[in-house]
């Protein structure tokens, strides 16, 4: 399938590549078709861009591959509800912000990861509550 995107232009996309968000992205319910983009390469980053509306796509990171110590428990509704029966179907990635004036500022969202069901093509963003993680976590530490 071919599908417009405002960062990337038009894309072609195999039909296998897109996940259905069984749970949506806080405040974009009506929005369940998303393929997951490489930024370039050699990055840490990655986007997870819709299939159904052109501007909405979110940067994306593992916040193992930024160091970052990250031990999630999914609750029982999660677990049902993306279909898991084993930990290795699955790409745990979290929400990043950066800042276009001064990227050393980017944070990730810990508390609501993005939980990718590679063998069922499912996916969602589950709120950890009680995790005490912060949807502002500093991807780099302060500079002194």
């Amino acid at each position: 399938m071919i599908i417009t995107t405002t960062r990337f232009g038009e894309i072609e996309v195999q039909d296998d590549r897109v996940f259905e968000f069984v749970m949506p992205f806080i405040g974009y319910d009506q929005y369940k078709k998303y393929v997951l983009l490489e930024h370039n390469q050699n990055s840490n980053f990655r986007w997870v861009q819709s299939t159904e509306l052109p501007e909405l796509a979110f940067a994306v990171a593992s916040a193992a591959l930024l160091n970052i110590e990250y031990v999630i428990d999914l609750p029982d509704s999660a677990v049902e509800k993306l279909q898991i029966e084993a930990v290795e179907d699955l790409l745990v990635l979290n929400v990043a912000s950066i800042p276009h004036n001064n990227p050393r500022e980017a944070t990730i969202n810990l508390l609501a990861p993005i939980i990718m069901n590679l063998k069922q093509k499912i996916a969602g963003q589950v709120i950890l509550t009680g995790s005490g993680y912060d949807v502002s976590f500093p991807m780099f530490k302060k500079e002194e």
